[in-house]
């Protein structure tokens, strides 16, 4: 997978996702698949328990299947996913 600027237009629903920072330290290390999004949280499935992560207030690392690995700020994915896919990118290079 090429990543660009478009990657928050991605679905995350069924990626492997991780918490590597937030405000919130009991959220920082929770991993686990995607199974849900709303417009402010990712419901994470992992050792058989769900968690819900608030968005704007965590840093995500995202595995996706084909082994591509990135690091997006939770800010940036506020939104329904289908509102995302209408939101203009600024590049930033």
């Amino acid at each position: 997978m090429k990543v660009t600027p478009d990657i928050i237009r991605y679905e995350f629903v069924g990626t492997n996702a991780c918490v590597a920072q937030s405000a919130h330290a009991d959220y920082v290390g929770v991993c686990g698949e995607v199974i849900g999004e709303t417009r402010n949280t990712f419901t994470l499935l992992g050792a058989g328990k769900t968690k819900s992560v608030i968005k704007q207030s965590a840093v995500f690392d995202f595995t996706f299947a084909d082994g591509t690995s990135v690091e997006i700020d939770g800010k940036l994915l506020v939104g329904r996913s289908e509102d995302r896919l209408k939101k203009s990118i600024k590049r930033l290079w």
